[in-house]
């Protein structure tokens, strides 16, 4: 699977776990030079508290447009520190 915004590939990977119709990439799989941190967080119930990353990509941002759980509740443990995207970034096959 492929996460693409703006034209640019910015996640790769054979392995991601889809929940609740999003798509969750391995850490290691995003291409790092197109995050940023950002001060953003939110809960949710079953999962936990989201950290969130924004997009740049040639010039352009995307404010928040990435979540990833740093820490899980014990019914998500699978899916700790992998990133998922909202905000017009696309999923491909």
């Amino acid at each position: 699977m492929k996460a693409i915004w703006n034209n640019t590939v910015i996640a790769e990977s054979d392995d991601t776990l889809v929940i609740e119709n999003n798509h969750y990439f391995p850490a290691d799989s995003i291409k790092k030079e197109y995050f940023k941190p950002s001060d953003t967080h939110t809960t949710c119930p079953w999962k936990g508290v989201a950290s969130y990353y924004s997009l740049e990509v040639d010039g352009k941002e995307n404010a928040d447009a990435a979540w990833y759980y740093p820490e899980t509740s014990e019914l998500a443990k699978g899916f700790k520190g992998r990133v998922a995207f909202w905000k017009g970034v696309t999923i491909e096959a």
